[in-house]
């Protein structure tokens, strides 16, 4: 059995390929990173280690690279491949998809029946998205419906980044936490769920994508920029964390999160359920070991603005079931004041922009050109107004906000 895994960075390592490798697939990976395709294929294995209570190095073996660039070859790997996974981010998926249209044209041409391809990018919508983009570069008699299985997913493995010295020392090892499950589509395969310890399959989706942006990723949002505000000198998630007032602040705002969800979902998400979310990623965003930083988490904020992110995303369905949002409000708002930086003191250049570019001309203009809330529509209007007045608290005093 051979998985085409896209992309080799830490979620494709760390998690994708992990977890098919140990299935006992071979991992052939996809990547446009030189060093990284020629170190694979020298030592055919990488280790990941695992940061937690347990610590635990894995080592992968049964794996290769292909380069990216030679489009021809990895198409091919694609056509032949028992199970396709991507992992290069939102913005990368346009660039690969004329690739995975050769290689289902190519398939086709080998009598090599339907292809799953396990889309691992945390985005709404994503398998609509590729479906779009494949078939701008398919023959337009081709049976894109029959011939290709797009499985969403929901990736809730959080890998903190590595220093440049532990890149250079082993540009193959990556960290990560224990947490190892898949949560996937069930419903959207072709050829069924592979048989992968640590795959889920769910029968509704879109509401776990849409728990792991508004829960998930709403709480790294909250813990990072309050945390930045309220805590001088903060480096690490946990340390947010374990502070009363952010800690307490974050669980609400997930809370907020979580009984819109339960609104929207009520057939897949309830109490037990969020409850169970909320309290295990609390425990794990408290994972010391793992050395998460809150640079890491905070950081580009045009994205994490974005009107269908965990932010405003989040705002505008509490809106929609009439949820009070004061923590996700207050997290928006903060969210405009983060000013964290790496190691090196220097702040993610996307992050500086904005700064510069957009936050320059005031919060009225992140909020209309940023998270493109028009204060003349509802929900938008309240929305809008609300995270300008908490805006205008923090502003006038950042240590007496909650």
């Amino acid at each position: 059995m051979k998985l085409a895994q896209i992309g080799a960075g830490n979620i494709g390592r760390s998690f994708i390929g992990q977890l098919f490798s140990r299935a006992g697939y071979e991992v052939v990976f996809i990547d446009i990173d030189d060093a990284l395709v020629d170190a694979l294929n020298e030592r055919r294995s990488y280790t990941v280690e695992i940061k937690d209570a347990n610590p635990e190095t894995l080592v992968i073996e049964n794996v290769r690279a292909v380069n990216g660039r030679d489009i021809p070859r990895a198409a091919g790997e694609v056509a032949t491949a028992d199970v396709v996974a991507t992992a290069v981010g939102p913005d990368a998926l346009p660039q690969v998809c004329p690739m995975l249209a050769m290689a289902l044209v190519r398939r086709a041409e080998l009598g090599g029946g339907a292809l799953d391809i396990v889309i691992c990018e945390n985005m709404r919508h994503a398998a609509a998205f590729i479906r779009e983009a494949l078939a701008e570069h398919l023959p337009a008699n081709f049976p894109l419906d029959d011939a290709v299985g797009l499985v969403e997913t929901s990736i809730g493995k959080m890998v903190p980044i590595m220093t440049p010295e532990q890149r250079r020392a082993d540009p193959l090892l990556v960290f990560a936490e224990a947490y190892n499950t898949l949560i996937v589509d069930g419903t959207a395969f072709k050829c069924g769920v592979p048989p992968v310890p640590g795959i889920e399959p769910k029968r509704n989706m879109a509401a776990w994508v849409d728990q792991k942006l508004f829960v998930h990723n709403l709480g790294h949002a909250l813990l990072a920029y309050l945390g930045y505000l309220l805590i001088p000198g903060a480096r690490f998630v946990w340390e947010a964390v374990d502070d009363p007032a952010v800690g307490q602040a974050t669980r609400e705002g997930m809370w907020e999160s979580g009984r819109a969800l339960m609104a929207e979902y009520p057939d897949e998400l309830d109490e037990a359920t969020e409850t169970q979310q909320i309290e295990g990623l609390l425990r794990r965003f408290a994972n010391r070991a793992l050395g998460d930083t809150i640079f890491r988490v905070g950081r580009d904020l045009r994205r994490k603005l974005a009107p269908d992110d965990r932010l405003i995303g989040a705002l505008r369905l509490d809106a929609k079931h009439d949820v009070a949002a004061p923590m996700t409000t207050l997290g928006a708002a903060a969210a405009m004041l983060f000013r964290a930086t790496d190691d090196e003191g220097r702040m993610f250049p996307r992050d500086a922009e904005f700064v510069e570019a957009i936050y320059s001309q005031g919060p009225e203009h992140v909020l209309r050109t940023v998270c493109k809330l028009d204060p003349a529509e509802e929900p938008d209007g309240r929305i809008f107004d609300g995270v300008l007045g908490a805006h205008a608290r923090i502003v006038a005093d950042p240590h007496s906000f909650l």
